[in-house]
């Protein structure tokens, strides 16, 4: 069972904007991974669906969370199905993203009251997914479509809430041209684990790093 209400992971998201986005078939090295990114300042966590062992870890996962990070909101990424979207709602994801929009997973998650995070790559797509009800539109994928894509549309339609994954890198410079161009949060995969990060100690010294550069960025209440 989802432990956030949507209205309380959208402010995670809008807080916390850097979401990690991975996938290991070791729970245990998955949960390392997953504590030292809370322990750097992260509030929400994208574990993705692209293995076997995909759901079976992810319990363990939702399990170590709940215990060990009370405020951090984990949920299931590369969901296609909406039988798919089930079982990790089961198992209990706080939200659902995909890399594309399935009307039949956006109905289940409105069923089970979850944010749902549909992607998108076009200004049509990403209006239509808005107009069936998504939380947030994932932009996918970041490096083909570019920060200026993310300022061209969010123009004449400044309300949009968008998520970039693909391409974005864990520096000052790739994070600042997303944010400024009006992105409500980014997800970083490989890149954030890649090299000495994939050592959970090195990995959490980077994460607070990355988050001291976002934090220009978070909105201040009015």
């Amino acid at each position: 069972m989802a432990l956030f209400s949507s209205e309380q992971i959208l402010d995670l998201v809008t807080n916390h904007p850097i979401v990690p986005v991975f996938y290991h078939p070791d729970a245990e090295q998955a949960q390392a991974i997953v504590q030292a990114c809370y322990d750097g300042g992260l509030r929400v966590f994208e574990f993705t669906n692209r293995g076997a062992q995909a759901l079976s870890v992810f319990t363990k996962l939702v399990t170590h969370v709940r215990e060990n990070c009370p405020e951090m909101a984990i949920g299931i990424g590369t969901i296609l199905t909406p039988e798919d979207a089930e079982k990790f709602l089961d198992a209990g994801a706080d939200f659902v993203v995909q890399p594309v929009t399935t009307v039949a997973v956006g109905d289940v998650c409105k069923k089970r009251n979850v944010p749902w995070m549909p992607a998108g790559s076009t200004l049509n797509e990403i209006y239509q997914a808005t107009q069936l009800g998504a939380d947030l539109v994932k932009v996918f994928p970041g490096n083909v479509v570019g920060p200026d894509f993310i300022k061209a549309i969010k123009g004449p339609i400044p309300t949009l809430k968008l998520m970039v994954t693909g391409g974005v890198e864990p520096t000052i410079d790739s994070l600042s041209s997303w944010f400024r161009a009006g992105v409500t949060a980014v997800g970083i995969g490989s890149q954030l684990f890649s090299g000495q990060s994939a050592d959970p100690a090195v990995l959490r010294e980077r994460v607070a790093a990355l988050v001291q550069m976002v934090t220009p960025f978070i909105p201040q209440p009015a």
